[in-house]
C-alpha cells in the first residue's frame, strides 16, 4: 500500500478584523483624507506607475498620525500572533513588531504585479474597500521557478496542488502569509477605487 505525505505547507490566514463595525467605516475615510492629501505619496505613485495611490514611500507613521490606524495595529497584532502560533515559530523570547503599514487606493483596472516582501516575517492586507467586480489575491506555489519539465496540473487539481491560487477577500478581512510568498493583485475590473491597507511584521528579539 503505497503512503504519499504532504509537506513543507504554505500557510494563508484569513479572518474578519473584529472589533466595532465603524471602525472599517473610520478606516475608510482616513484611507481616501491620506489619498486626497499626500502630495509626496501622490507623486511617488505617478513616478512609480502605480495606478492610485498607495503611501508605502511617503509615511510611516499612520497610527500616530490617525487613531483608528491606531486600533487597527492593535487587531492586526492579535491577529499576527495567532498566525506565528499557526506556524509553529518559535521566537526565542522575542516578538513580532509591526514594521510597516500603508494605505492603497487602487485605481479601476489598476493591478500590482507579482513581488514579495524581503526582511520581513509576515506581510499581510486588511481590506477596507471592496466593490463589486475588484481584484482578487493571487497567490503563487513557491516551487514554481523549480519546475522546469513538470507537465501542467489538471484544471480541477486539488488546491493544494495548483501553481496560483486567486482569493477573494470580502471587506473587514484580514489575510497575512509568510513574507517570502510570491503575490500580485490581478486587475481591478470594479467602477470604483478598492481600498485596503498593507503590512509588515519582523522579528523582534530580546
Amino acid at each position: 500500500m503505497a503512503e504519499i505525505s504532504s509537506l513543507f505547507a504554505t500557510k494563508v490566514y484569513r479572518a474578519p478584523l473584529g472589533g466595532a463595525a465603524s471602525l472599517r467605516a473610520d478606516l475608510e475615510a482616513a484611507c481616501l483624507v491620506i489619498a486626497a492629501d499626500d502630495g509626496a505619496g501622490q507623486a511617488w505613485s505617478r513616478k512609480n506607475a502605480y495606478p492610485g495611490y498607495t503611501s508605502y514611500a511617503s509615511l510611516n507613521d499612520l497610527p500616530w498620525r490617525f487613531p483608528p490606524f491606531a486600533t487597527l495595529q492593535a487587531r492586526l497584532d492579535k491577529h499576527a500572533a495567532a498566525f506565528a502560533k499557526e506556524l509553529s515559530f518559535d521566537l526565542l523570547g522575542g516578538s513580532l513588531a509591526l514594521d510597516s503599514l500603508w494605505v492603497n487606493v487602487l485605481s479601476p483596472d489598476g493591478a500590482h504585479t507579482g513581488h514579495i516582501h524581503p526582511n520581513s516575517v509576515i506581510s499581510g492586507t486588511y481590506y477596507v474597500s471592496i466593490p463589486k467586480g475588484a481584484s482578487a489575491l493571487k497567490l503563487e506555489d513557491p516551487r514554481l521557478p523549480l519546475m522546469m519539465a513538470a507537465p501542467p496540473r489538471k484544471a480541477r487539481a486539488p488546491e493544494d496542488l495548483k501553481p496560483f491560487v486567486y482569493v477573494a477577500p470580502a471587506e473587514g478581512d484580514v489575510l497575512m502569509w509568510e513574507s517570502w510568498l510570491r503575490h500580485e493583485v490581478t486587475p481591478n475590473g470594479a467602477d470604483e477605487a478598492r481600498v485596503s491597507v498593507s503590512f509588515n511584521y519582523r522579528w523582534e528579539r530580546e
